[in-house]
């Protein structure tokens, strides 16, 4: 855990903790009151600070019910399109649905409703950045659903941190119908458009430099990986769109402030949503599931994302700029004739 995550998440519990602590000292205040009566030795707490604490330790309780029962289980569908001069006039668009951190236990949760969520999308080819299952009890809800994903579209997934660490000898994929991703590039052409599509499995890091400068140039490039934080190095090898989750968009996040920590080494930089950094854009996804172990199942201010990312042809930036120079150099030439008349 990062040390400014660390230190959000122990404000934040600290300050609930208080919340907690004073509510419960105003109902022992209240009680004993009521027992001894109101000519005891025991004082009430004024009526407003009562409310206060009491209001804010029953919000609470609502919050913690909300993140429990109902958000887990309230996906929300993202739509963003990028226009791109890589492919030719008329060619697609291509519909690409970008989903991550699954994070499968042994009772389903999302995982039944979202192969039909994804197919109300036409999607042309689907996404999975990794995060598997939280146990391998959930290995068989996982491949389920992945598989009825793998029958929408062609369907491809690299392995996230918990694939990596816990489950390298688990057969994550076999038998789905899904192509995994380690370095290894697919060219597809959807109506005629040429894209180019490859991926890595956490854990094999040094490989990256080697992928992404393998992939053809010409065609729009797309890298899968469970982490943004490779951000720097994939725009540095302009490829066209970087897809990723693993941040869970925090999980747990504060209105308008968002994530209390992502586990990235940017923080909050990439927390979640589009970015751009230099020809690259980067999207990072909310992911589906949540963190196992003893991590407690709950979202908050962080619903479950389903990505569709539309890829659509557009006028090559080359002949904007031309078209810009021209402009330039014809106002030149007025202005200049202007002053050869006046002198």
């Amino acid at each position: 855990m990062d040390t400014a995550g660390t230190y959000r998440v122990l404000i934040f519990l600290t300050l609930v903790g208080t919340v907690y602590v004073l509510a419960a000292g105003a109902l022992i205040r209240k009680t004993l009151v009521r027992f001894r009566g109101a000519g005891g030795p025991v004082k009430s707490a004024p009526i407003w600070y009562s409310r206060v604490v009491l209001g804010l330790a029953g919000l609470g309780i609502l919050c913690a019910a909300y993140g429990y029962f109902l958000e887990p289980y309230w996906p929300s569908v993202t739509h963003i399109q990028i226009d791109t001069a890589k492919l030719v006039a008329g060619a697609g668009p291509v519909r690409v649905v970008l989903i991550s951190d699954l994070h499968s236990d042994a009772k389903a949760r999302l995982e039944e409703q979202l192969p039909g969520i994804i197919a109300k999308e036409n999607p042309d080819v689907i996404l999975f950045a990794g995060d598997c299952v939280n146990s391998s009890d959930g290995l068989a809800v996982f491949k389920k659903c992945i598989a009825g994903l793998a029958q929408l579209a062609p369907t491809f997934a690299v392995r996230g941190n918990w694939d990596a660490a816990f489950w390298r000898d688990l057969d994550l994929f076999g038998g789905t119908g899904v192509k995994e991703l380690d370095g290894g590039g697919i060219d597809l052409e959807i109506r005629g458009a040429s894209i180019s599509v490859n991926g890595l499995a956490v854990g094999h890091e040094a490989q990256i430099d080697d992928v992404l400068g393998g992939m053809p140039s010409g065609n729009f490039t797309l890298f899968l990986y469970h982490y943004p934080d490779e951000i720097e190095n994939v725009s540095s090898h302009h490829i066209d769109l970087y897809c990723a989750g693993h941040t869970h968009g925090g999980q747990v996040g504060l209105p308008w402030y968002g994530a209390l920590i992502t586990l990235s080494r940017f923080d909050k930089k990439y927390e979640s949503g589009l970015y751009r950094k230099e020809d690259t854009i980067l999207y990072v996804n909310r992911g589906i599931g949540m963190e196992g172990g003893h991590a407690p199942r709950v979202r908050f201010w962080a619903r479950p994302e389903v990505t569709v990312i539309d890829i659509v042809s557009a006028p090559r930036q080359a002949t904007s700029n031309w078209l810009r120079q021209l402009d330039s150099e014809v106002y030149s030439g007025i202005l200049f004739g202007l002053w050869q008349r006046l002198n």
